[in-house]
This record gives structure tokens, C-alpha cells and sequence, in this order.
């Protein structure tokens, strides 16, 4: 296969490559943005894309964040690539924060509280629970073993419902500040690079006048 990989990679080393890319998470944000800089689009549509990607960060539809973010970038006619670029904006120095803040507004908003500590460690045993009720369940299916949602409808109740709900402020808030960042920056960028490649023109033109006259 054309993109197959000569060196198979263990599973500890694609979890550690996740949560820390070769040359680290400086590199991988240079690579992102200047791959955005170059998509062939303009500021505004690519920007959309942007608002899309960073946005779809907010929320809690894990694993699913590129279809997320390429629905709402056609919906608001972004640039469907910068938008999977843009989900970059959640990674494993961000999680964290984003969902603080998204749980946090999520249940102020809802009126609710958080039972157990939803914020703290427990957080992760929710997860476990509803991943653990999810595997449970399926093999239920094919077996005598009795369904138990327990664990998911409290996932639901305390951590997903709050995380939707709660991560459209502050995903909304950081989206529109990264696309009005982003337009002028893309828009100069752009401009700059059309410059460049016209001096570059001008350049082989003279170049074959002069082998011309000769």
C-alpha cells in the first residue's frame, strides 16, 4: 500500500504522538497555520472555516469533531479544510480548560449542580462509566447479560447535556475572536504572496525578453 507505514508504531507510541507530536506542540501549531495561510480561498470564506473548527472544539461530540465542523463550515459556507484544521484549537493542553468552562457555564445556565464533582476527577470516572455501559451493553446483545444504562444516563445528566449547553458561550466567544483575528492576518498574508509570485513574473519575463534579443 502507497501510504502504508514501513515502521509499525506501537499503541503507547500513537497515544504518546497524540498527546505530544514529533517536535512538539509549537511545530504542530506552525505546521496548522501556515497549511491554513496557504489554503486557496479567500480571507472571509477561510476564516468561517476557522470559526467553525475552533467552535466544534467547544463541544462535547468527541471522535466526531471533523464531521461537526465540516457540517457547520458548509452551513455557514467556510472553508471546510480550515475548519478541520481549526479543531487543532482542541488538544490535549486545551481539553482541560475547555471543559471547565464549558461544564462550569453549562450547569449555571441549567440551574443544576454538579453531583459527586463533575469537575474534578470524577470527571474521568463518568467517562469510564458511560464507555463501560456502552461495551456492557453491546454485549448484551449477544448474550443473557441484562442492559444497563446507569452509568450513560448519568454521563448524559451531568457531563454531556451541561458540556453542550455550557460550551456554546464560551466556543462562540473564542470562535469569533480567532476569525476576526484571522481575516486580516490571511488577507495580508495572501497579498503578500501575490506580490511575491508577481515579482517573480516580472522577473522570468525579463529573463526571456533578454534571451529574446539575444
Amino acid at each position: 500500500m502507497i501510504f502504508k507505514r514501513r515502521d509499525r508504531r506501537t499503541l503507547a507510541e500513537i497515544v504518546g504522538r497524540s498527546l505530544y507530536p514529533r517536535g512538539g506542540w509549537a511545530r504542530a501549531f506552525e505546521y496548522v497555520k501556515h497549511r491554513v495561510r496557504r489554503l486557496p480561498d479567500t480571507p472571509e470564506k477561510i476564516s468561517r472555516g476557522i470559526w467553525a473548527g475552533v467552535f466544534t472544539s467547544f463541544t462535547p461530540f468527541f471522535g466526531l469533531h471533523f464531521v461537526v465542523a465540516a457540517i457547520i463550515a458548509k452551513v455557514m459556507r467556510g472553508n471546510i479544510p480550515a475548519a478541520l484544521l481549526a479543531t487543532f484549537f482542541g488538544n490535549p493542553l486545551t481539553y482541560l480548560p475547555i471543559a471547565v468552562s464549558s461544564l462550569t457555564a453549562g450547569h449555571f445556565l441549567l440551574g443544576t449542580r454538579p453531583k459527586n464533582g463533575a469537575l474534578d476527577t470524577s470527571l474521568g470516572d463518568k467517562f469510564a462509566g458511560a464507555w463501560a455501559d456502552l461495551w456492557q451493553n453491546f454485549l448484551a446483545v449477544f448474550t443473557t447479560q441484562k442492559m444497563d444504562w446507569h452509568g450513560l444516563a448519568l454521563f448524559y445528566d451531568e457531563v454531556f447535556f451541561p458540556y453542550m449547553i455550557g460550551g456554546i458561550i464560551p466556543g462562540v466567544i473564542a470562535a469569533t475572536v480567532c476569525y476576526y483575528v484571522s481575516v486580516p492576518l490571511i488577507s495580508a498574508y495572501q497579498n503578500r504572496r501575490r506580490k511575491l509570485l508577481r515579482a517573480k513574473l516580472d522577473q522570468l519575463k525579463k529573463k526571456s525578453t533578454l534571451t529574446d534579443d539575444l
